[in-house]
C-alpha cells in the first residue's frame, strides 16, 4: 500500500515492517518529536541540488541554479542547498532576512516581488543582492530613489504564456499580475534605461508552477527571443514533481536538455542562465507524519488526525492530490477518508483510500508535503507550529522545533 517512489529516496521498509527515513524510523522520529511532524531527508535534499546544478551546468556551465526559497522559507533548508552550490530566490525582505540568517551568499541572490515595498528594496540594497527584479514601474521608481550606486536588476515580462496548471498557479500570461505584459516591455526597457544607477542585465520570466508539459517551457524560451537580447536570462521555474502513483513527470535531467537546447538555438551560448526550481528541489524530499486521533465508521469512515490544514493547505487551496498511509502495520484494507482536526468541512486530506484499517494512535505518513507546506502553515484554530526534523545516516536533529503556546500568545497585547 506504500509507494515508495513518492518518499524521500532514501526511505525504505525495515525487516521489521517500519518505515525509515534516512535511516531513521518515522515511529522513533514521531515519538521524539510528536505529531505532526515534517521529516527531511537531508542527503536526498543535497543529492537533488547536486542534481540540478549538474543537469544544467553540464549543458551549459554559465548556469546559476537558485532555489525559490518561497516553497521552504526555514534557514536549515536554505543553508543545505547554498551549501551544495545553490543560489537564492527570495520575495520578500522577510525572506532576504531567513535567506542571510543561513549564511547563504547575498551575491548569488535575487529579489522578487510583484508589490516591494521601500523596507523591502532598502534591505536588498544594503545586503547588496546579486539583482534585483523589476516587477513594475513602481519598481523602478522606488529602486532609482533608494539607490546610491549601480544595481544591477533584471525585467520580469510576461511571455504571454498561459501554463497548462491549476489557475493560482498560472503567472505568464499578460493578465498576470506578476511581470510587464508584453505590449509594454519596450516602454518599461525605455524607462529603466533613463534612470543612471539602474543597470538593466536581463530579463526574467517565469510561466508558473506545477508544469509537466516541456513544451511550454521551450514556449517561454522562444517568447523572449523576439525580444531585445540580454547576457543574463532568468527563466524561473516550475517544474511538476509527483505527488500520487499514477502521476508523470519529466525528470531534472529532461528539463535541463530542454531548456538549454532552446536557448542555444534560439539565444545562443554566450549568455548567462538562472533557473529557480523551488517545488522540484524540496517535495519529495520531506514528508508529514500524523497520529489517528478518532476513527468514525458510519456512512462514510473518517480518520481524524492530529493536523491537517494548519499543516497543509495544498489541498483546500489548490485541491492537490496526495497519497498518505498508515505505515508500521499490516492489517486489512479499508477504503476510509483522511481529515484533519479543525472546525472546516473542507479540512480533508484525501477522499477515498485504500489503507490497512486504521485504529487510533496509528501513525500516517503523507509524502510529497516538502513544497509549501512548510510555507502556508497556520495557527487555525491555534494549532501550534509543527517541528521540522532532517534525518540522515540513522541519526535524527531537529531543524525547526515545534511552536510552544508562550510563543503563540506572544504577540497579544492584554493591558
Amino acid at each position: 500500500m506504500i509507494d515508495l517512489t513518492l518518499y524521500p529516496e532514501n526511505t525504505s521498509i525495515d525487516d521489521e515492517g517500519k518505515l525509515r527515513i534516512g535511516g531513521c524510523r518515522a515511529r522513533d522520529v514521531a515519538e521524539e518529536f510528536g505529531t505532526p511532524a515534517m521529516i527531511i531527508d537531508e542527503a536526498a535534499l543535497r543529492s537533488r541540488a547536486r542534481e540540478y546544478l549538474n543537469a544544467f551546468r553540464s549543458r551549459h556551465p554559465q548556469t546559476e541554479v537558485l532555489f525559490a526559497s518561497k516553497s521552504f522559507p526555514a534557514a536549515s533548508v536554505i543553508r543545505v542547498l547554498t551549501e551544495e552550490g545553490c543560489g537564492v530566490d527570495v520575495a520578500s525582505g522577510g525572506e532576504l532576512a531567513i535567506a542571510l540568517a543561513a549564511s547563504a551568499d547575498p551575491k548569488g541572490m535575487v529579489l522578487h516581488g510583484n508589490a516591494k515595498r521601500d523596507d523591502d528594496i532598502e534591505a536588498a540594497l544594503k545586503a547588496r543582492l546579486g539583482h534585483i527584479v523589476i516587477d513594475s514601474l513602481d519598481d523602478v521608481e522606488r529602486i532609482a530613489r533608494l539607490a546610491s550606486e549601480p544595481v544591477p536588476v533584471l525585467l520580469r515580462v510576461s511571455p504571454a504564456v498561459a501554463a497548462s496548471t491549476h489557475a493560482a498557479m498560472m503567472t505568464g500570461h499578460d493578465s498576470s499580475k506578476f511581470g510587464i505584459p508584453s505590449f509594454q516591455i519596450e516602454e518599461v526597457i525605455g524607462r529603466i534605461r533613463n534612470e543612471p544607477l539602474l543597470d538593466l542585465q536581463g530579463l526574467h520570466a517565469h510561466i508558473g508552477s506545477q508544469i509537466t508539459d516541456l513544451d511550454q517551457f521551450e514556449a517561454e524560451v522562444e517568447a523572449l527571443s523576439h525580444l531585445e537580447r540580454f547576457p543574463v536570462y532568468n527563466f524561473g521555474g516550475g517544474l511538476g514533481v509527483r505527488y500520487t502513483s499514477a502521476d508523470r513527470v519529466p525528470s531534472v535531467d529532461e528539463y535541463a536538455e530542454r531548456i538549454v537546447t532552446t536557448v542555444h538555438r534560439l539565444l545562443g551560448s554566450n549568455l548567462k542562465i538562472m533557473v529557480e526550481p523551488g517545488r522540484s528541489m524540496v517535495a519529495r524530499n520531506a514528508l508529514t507524519v500524523y497520529r489517528v486521533v478518532t476513527v468514525k465508521r458510519g456512512l462514510r469512515t473518517h480518520v481524524a488526525v492530529d493536523g491537517g490544514m494548519s499543516d497543509n493547505l495544498e489541498v483546500s487551496l489548490y485541491g492537490q492530490p496526495f497519497e498518505p498511509a498508515i505505515i508500521d502495520k499490516d492489517a486489512a484494507a479499508e477504503v476510509v477518508d483522511i481529515v484533519g482536526q479543525h472546525c472546516e468541512s473542507g479540512d480533508t486530506l484525501v477522499r477515498d483510500i485504500e489503507v490497512a484499517a486504521p485504529e487510533i494512535g496509528d501513525l500516517v505518513a503523507v509524502p510529497v508535503t516538502g513544497a509549501y507546506c512548510y510555507t502556508m502553515h497556520n495557527n487555525y484554530n491555534a494549532a501550534l507550529g509543527l517541528p521540522v526534523v532532517f534525518c540522515r545516516d540513522g541519526k535524527s536533529k531537529p531543524a525547526v522545533r515545534r511552536q510552544t503556546l508562550a510563543e503563540l500568545l506572544a504577540r497579544e497585547v492584554l493591558d
